[in-house]
């Protein structure tokens, strides 16, 4: 039993837990006290150094001792992630793409924590070698967005690093821990390195002050307050925030084929990802075609009422974000914009937001400039793709972006000029699906080394140089004594 399990049966506080698909609360979730996870990040950091010690292939063999026992786990999970979530096929492709990093890390892992060879130094009698150095205990604060996914996305590489790691789910979201559980209890290298605490804020402050890293994912507000604690501290942080991903389609794009492909980046998993495209700037020449396509795409998607198995877009989740949207689109439309699908939010118990196309938008509008984390795409249509780039680049945002042409190396140039970590071309939120491109977040969509590809692993370790004098003394040193 974890310890989250275990503050739950000791009558501990609780907050309540919502499904997203009803707006019922109807369950409670414990909350870990600071004491409690000062006492479990000492327990983690006991046991590091035994962990660290472990070759890396041990380490890698308990990964896919993990990784086989959450495949025996998959329809749990699955189920306790659709009441999280009210999400059924983004659920199963988020179980089984963390299966696939687990699988993964551990295949690579042992090649990049290999250490370099000794290296001569311009004094032939000293040389350097390099020590990769983990710390000891590793922080993750995830959101609500993909639970399991992005509670693990870090973790993972961490463990394989050596660290132990001590992880604290979105309150919004945290019944898979309980399965989570239940994998781990078949895991037992990794127990002693590897705990989940559940609860509100509190408990993430009190990660924070127990930890020597942290990796958080979340909103921009909520990350600048994550990253001035661990500054207070002294501590590095990653931190994967905001977005407001745009999408480009130049003037040679073929318009029904973007138009099916922004779709799916606006539209999967109800729009709640951070690098889903949330605005449209399309060239004037191809804007109504793009435009009719994009609507009839909108239009043929349905809801996950009543049968969460059936249909494409999800509730919105988190009960906060329903306010927010609601206040966008009441702004969007008191300043202009129009409607061509959806625009209304709809309850059914929980509440869904229909695939929303808007157009006669502008930058001024909330919906053109602040994150949605809904099914909603506001359509831009511009002169040009120098008008496109500039617009696009005009965001506090950084994240992702998407560009659409005929020509390919035209559209690399393109995206070559946007401020974004990430840019898919004649596709949408690839960074999502493939992991293993090194990408960092641009201005305020987040801070700190790259969360994808190989060199991700890099923020776990810290590199130690030892130098070594071979046995001849110094011309600096001090002149012999007899």
């Amino acid at each position: 039993m974890t310890e989250s399990a275990q503050a739950a049966t000791s009558g501990a506080q609780t907050i309540p837990l919502r499904d997203p698909a009803t707006g019922e609360c109807d369950g409670q979730l414990a909350v870990v006290s600071k004491a409690e996870v000062d006492r479990i990040a000492q327990r983690l950091r006991a046991a590091q150094a035994d962990w660290a010690a472990l070759d890396v292939h041990n380490r890698c063999d308990a990964l896919l001792a993990f990784a086989d026992a959450l495949e025996r786990h998959r329809e749990p999970m699955v189920e306790a992630l659709l009441r999280d979530t009210g999400r059924w096929q983004e659920s199963q492709i988020e179980v089984d793409s963390t299966v696939g990093a687990l699988r993964r890390w551990a295949a690579d892992a042992p090649a990049l924590l290999q250490a370099p060879e000794p290296v001569a130094s311009s004094m032939g009698f000293l040389h350097s070698r390099q020590n990769l150095v983990p710390y000891e205990l590793v922080g993750v604060i995830s959101p609500w967005n993909f639970p399991l996914l992005l509670s693990l996305i870090d973790a993972i590489p961490a463990l394989a690093a050596g660290c132990a790691v001590l992880c604290k789910p979105s309150e919004v979201t945290s019944r898979f821990a309980s399965v989570l559980d239940d994998v781990m209890a078949e895991v037992p290298a990794l127990q002693p390195v590897f705990a989940v605490v559940t609860g509100g804020g509190s408990t993430g402050e009190a990660v924070i002050g127990a930890v020597d890293t942290i990796c958080f994912t979340g909103s921009v507000r909520t990350g600048r307050r994550v990253g001035e604690a661990c500054a207070a501290r002294f501590i590095p942080c990653s931190l994967e925030l905001g977005g407001k991903d745009p999408a480009l389609v130049l003037a040679d794009a073929d318009p029904v084929r973007s138009a099916r492909a922004i779709a799916w980046g606006g539209f999967v998993n109800g729009g709640q990802s951070c690098m889903s495209i949330e605005r449209v700037y399309v060239d004037a020449k191809i804007a109504e075609p793009f435009i009719a396509a994009l609507v009839e795409t909108a239009k043929s998607l349905k809801l996950t009422h009543p049968e969460p198995r059936e249909g494409q877009i999800g509730p919105i989740i988190s009960a906060a974000q329903i306010a927010i949207v609601r206040e966008q689109l009441a702004d969007a439309k008191k300043r202009g914009a129009r409607a061509l699908a959806g625009g209304e939010l709809i309850e059914h118990g929980g509440t869904w937001c229909p695939p929303t196309v808007l157009v006669d938008v502008d930058e001024s509008m909330r919906i053109a400039s602040e994150e949605s984390f809904a099914t909603i795409l506001p359509v831009m249509v511009v002169a040009n793709e120098e008008e496109a780039i500039k617009r696009a680049n005009d965001s506090i945002f950084g994240l992702s972006a998407a560009v659409f042409s005929g020509d390919t190396e035209h559209a690399a140039r393109v995206a070559s000029r946007l401020h974004a970590g990430g840019v898919s071309i004649n596709d949408a939120c690839l960074t999502g699906m493939i992991h293993t491109a090194e990408k960092q977040s641009f201005k305020q969509s987040g801070l700190g080394g790259s969360r994808m590809g190989s060199v991700s692993i890099r923020r776990f370790v810290r590199s130690q140089a030892v130098l070594v004098n071979s046995g001849v003394d110094d011309p600096w040193w001090f002149p012999a004594t007899t």
